[in-house]
């Protein structure tokens, strides 16, 4: 799911209205301070935490990989203490060779690795399609067979409707790419430049409408602080990225890795690099966690006191339900007490595998953050995999919580238009716009938006109960983070996410109609803990 940052991000281009500049640093101020739809993380150490001790934790990342020798995560990476680097002998008798920062789940042994996947959709289709294409339910004459045979037309169905939008979809970031390029190439010709500003950019005087059009695309990214190179590599990422590989039957990587991809009980398989390539993804999210705090560069992240386990399982494309279980698994045995799982799809068949790790994770202690997803989806109705209701049953795991995105706007714009809600699933909504993070390679740092950068908000808050409140089992860390949610948006009617104008009350999005807050959270796991002792 990770390019589904990339395309969150761009929204804002597509609409292409005016922005003001965020707040630098913005999901970690204070909503009355500062006027933004912070998290109150400064406030809280400055007020609530100042000379308190805390414990350090393991939060596992499975995501695409993090970049471990980032100057602002290097000092705040897991090294697992039983193993010795780069000697090729599983030290610590767990089953993985050089797992020092953690594991990658997509990789041979070899060290070859996996960068890009299909869609799930497209791997249950290609499956079904094997044996349904050309057929009628009249073919087939058991039920077990009728049923499967309606559901390969559902899928079909889907399948050609994605087909069609990734087309129209990809015609459109085109459209814009030349548009914006062309203005960008005819400023630096006419001026003789190479870098283009925000006045640049006003004074361009654009006389063809393709112009007009990518004039005001890039004043308004621009106006709201993107670098015109930073809009160009993004847009020019977007691009790549939709290359069809993930709706096309014939592209199948899955080969590097060289497990027995059918045995969904298989464990030791990947490699050790746990960056790996396209480390974007994760690298920003791990930043958001706990990049190093008050070290003077960069940026600051939630917790302060954390170490990071990067779990490679999250290709350019659709996780695979194998690689997010054993991912799970292996997170926990080794220490992880909180996981951050900001991807999903729309199909799981290997949802039991999926559903038996995360009931291993509740059985561990282990509480699980999963990103709601960015297809401005009611997903009460349209399920987002994976989900914390167990497959066959209306039970659902307690140590699992779905995250909402949240601008930092206070206006009629709280929720990010892209991300998806759902009154009875989504438990909360945090920061996931504009979010300025670690990004790979160069010491770098960018701005992305999705619910995968608000579901680390939520682990970064986690992590800070848990490493100051040790004692807290995943279910009261649920309950905390919950029902100390900011409330003050509840009854306010908002833009529901995917219209232009469509009005709903915010409590609508949510379980709890709130947004996550660190400094009323920490006040209530006092109270708790005192109640406790």
């Amino acid at each position: 799911m990770k390019k589904v940052t990339i395309l969150a991000s761009l929204f804002f281009v597509l609409t292409a209205t005016a922005q003001t500049k965020r707040p630098d640093n913005w999901f970690n101020l204070d909503p009355t301070k500062d006027n933004v739809n912070g998290v109150s993380t400064e406030k809280t150490y400055e007020e609530l935490l100042k000379g308190k001790k805390s414990t350090t934790i393991i939060v596992g990342v499975l995501d695409s990989g993090v970049d471990y020798n980032h100057e602002d995560l290097k000092d705040i990476m897991w090294t697992n203490p039983g193993e010795i680097a780069g000697n090729g002998i599983d030290d610590d008798k767990n089953g993985y060779i050089d797992d020092i920062h953690g594991w990658n789940f997509m990789g041979s042994k070899d060290g070859k690795n996996v960068e890009k996947d299909n869609l799930e959709l497209t791997r249950v289709y290609k499956t079904l399609k094997a044996k349904y294409d050309g057929k009628t339910e009249k073919d087939f004459s058991s039920k077990a067979d009728k049923k499967e045979f309606k559901f390969y037309q559902t899928v079909k169905a889907d399948y050609d409707k994605e087909l069609a939008n990734a087309e129209a979809q990809s015609n459109q970031y085109k459209f814009i790419r030349d548009a914006v390029g062309g203005v960008v190439d005819k400023i630096k010709k006419e001026k003789g430049i190479e870098k283009i500003t925000l006045d640049d950019l006003k004074k361009f005087e654009a006389k063809e409408q393709k112009d007009k059009q990518g004039k005001m695309i890039a004043v308004s990214q621009a106006s709201a602080g993107m670098e015109v190179d930073d809009l160009m590599e993004q847009l020019d990422e977007a691009l790549k990225s939709m290359d069809g590989s993930r709706l096309d039957l014939n592209f199948d990587t899955r080969g590097i890795v060289g497990d027995n991809y059918n045995d969904i009980n298989e464990k030791y398989y990947g490699n050790g690099d746990c960056k790996g390539p396209g480390a974007f993804h994760g690298t920003h999210v791990a930043g958001i966690i706990a990049a190093t705090r008050k070290n003077g560069i960069g940026m600051d992240g939630v917790a302060d006191n954390v170490r990071i386990m990067s779990v490679r399982c999250v290709p350019d494309g659709d996780e695979r339900d194998k690689d997010v279980a054993n991912a799970i698994r292996y997170a926990v045995d080794n220490g992880a007490v909180i996981l951050n799982m900001s991807f999903g799809k729309k199909y799981s068949p290997g949802k039991k595998a999926v559903d038996d790790a995360v009931k291993y994770a509740e059985s561990k202690g282990v509480l699980l953050i999963h990103a709601a997803g960015n297809a401005a989806d009611d997903i009460d109705e349209i399920v987002h995999f994976p989900c914390k209701k167990f497959d066959g049953s209306k039970k659902e795991a307690s140590n699992f919580m779905d995250v909402g995105a949240l601008s930092w706007k206070a206006e009629d714009e709280i929720a990010a238009p892209f991300s998806n809600y759902g009154r009875k699933t989504v438990d909360i909504f945090a920061p996931g716009v504009d979010i300025h993070s670690t990004v790979p390679d160069l010491n770098q740092y960018k701005d992305a938006s999705g619910t995968s950068m608000a579901a680390p908000v939520v682990a970064g808050v986690a992590a800070v109960l848990k490493s100051y409140y040790p004692e807290l089992t995943p279910k009261q860390l649920k309950k905390i983070l919950m029902k100390s949610a900011r409330v003050n948006y509840k009854d306010k009617k908002v833009i529901k996410p995917g219209t232009k104008d469509e009005m709903i009350e915010f409590k609508e999005l949510s379980k709890t109609g709130g947004i996550v807050n660190l400094y009323e959270a920490v006040k209530m796991a006092q109270g708790m803990v005192k109640v406790k002792g």
